[in-house]
């Protein structure tokens, strides 16, 4: 039986004046668009987030993402003939070249190689069809159900789109790859072979904005000019979406600029936090305390102080023994009622059982003072 204590922490933030950054208060030239926490999935902005739209190249996140999560960086890749010589951006693969996994990701994400894609797709899927249908199943993991994948390269299809608010959900997912994180923000990558070997960063939004460090741009003519941006401030990223914006650059760097003008970083509880203790049965020490397992940073409108809070799910009791770092609750955090963030709560300490001596030294130590 477990039991549920609620914790509502008093929010008290030092900012002065902020406004919402709402669909009122900026005007953006794309089609669709939105701002997220990376961290937390928040939405700090929106505009059309939901409407079905091509994405062109920023369809790469999702290839990345899978390849990252199911082949080895430095696994060698044998290029498939049907990768060679495909229409759009390119790195020049020739069929039977042979490049490292991670060489491939960087071309892909930096170059936004549509060769580097189809190498990917046939490796990892088999085919480009099959790998579609794995791109498909990860979104609806992620939570991207308006989504739908023919490739791996964003090349135009009919039934090839996803929605601003879906492609923030799939870069979320990404970001939280730290050889991702390290692959889109790079400016220049230097792959293992003879020639074309120079791979530079075409996403410009690295350097017009502050704190800029990826993703991904994407362009075809129905799709028009895709961003999906992102910019880390003061322990915060968030992630800009603007699909079909002919001022992609300056609308990304408008609206994160505007976000994070407007939202405040509040610390909800630092990593190692002691937030509980319980009870342990048949250990060395009668209770354990459990600590937060990560930082949780929530961005925060001066208008919402007192309004997060914390549910914590911890058992009555827990049996020895315990290894330090033993994940033995959940903290949920809540704005309002909307759930922002689940964080483990782990055990801070060992605690071994009590052997038969142990009990019978309690025994007698109880008995003598009585």
């Amino acid at each position: 039986m477990k039991k549920v204590t609620l914790f509502i922490f008093i929010i008290m933030l030092l900012l002065t004046s902020v406004i919402y950054a709402s669909e009122d208060t900026i005007t953006t030239s794309g089609k669709a668009s939105i701002v997220i926490d990376s961290a937390t999935g928040r939405i700090l902005y929106k505009n059309n987030a939901n409407e079905k739209m091509p994405m062109a190249s920023t369809t790469k996140i999702m290839t990345a993402l899978l390849a990252i999560e199911n082949s080895h960086l430095d696994y060698v890749v044998k290029v498939p003939y049907e990768a060679q010589g495909i229409e759009g951006s390119s790195i020049y693969l020739k069929s039977d070249e042979e490049m490292k996994m991670i060489d491939l990701l960087y071309g892909l994400m930096l170059r936004s190689g549509n060769d580097a894609a189809t190498a990917i797709a046939i490796e990892l899927g088999g085919s480009v069809e099959k790998f579609s249908e794995l791109m498909n199943k990860r979104a609806k993991e992620l939570g991207a159900t308006n989504t739908n994948f023919m490739n791996p390269h964003g090349l135009h299809h009919n039934q090839h789109y996803t929605t601003a608010h879906d492609l923030a959900l799939i870069t979320k997912a990404a970001l939280n790859e730290p050889i991702f994180k390290e692959i889109v923000k790079a400016k220049l990558h230097v792959a293992d072979r003879d020639i074309n070997q120079y791979f530079s960063n075409k996403n410009k939004f690295l350097r017009l904005c502050e704190g800029g460090d990826g993703v991904k741009i994407g362009y075809t003519k129905k799709a028009g000019r895709c961003l999906v941006a992102s910019a880390t401030r003061e322990e915060m990223q968030f992630i800009a979406v603007t699909l079909n914006d002919p001022n992609w650059f300056n609308t990304a760097k408008e609206l994160i600029d505007k976000c994070f003008n407007n939202y405040t970083a509040f610390v909800q509880h630092e990593k190692g936090a002691i937030l509980e203790t319980v009870p342990v049965i048949e250990g060395k020490a009668s209770e354990i305390q459990l600590v937060a397992s990560k930082k949780v940073i929530i961005p925060l409108l001066t208008d919402e102080e007192g309004k997060l809070s914390s549910v914590m799910e911890v058992p009555d009791e827990i049996e020895a023994p315990i290894i330090k770092g033993q994940k033995i609750g959940k903290v949920y955090t809540y704005l309002n009622k909307q759930l922002l963030d689940v964080t483990d709560l782990v055990a801070n300490d060992n605690i071994e059982v009590l052997t038969f001596k142990d009990k019978l030294l309690r025994f007698f130590k109880l008995s003598s003072n009585k």
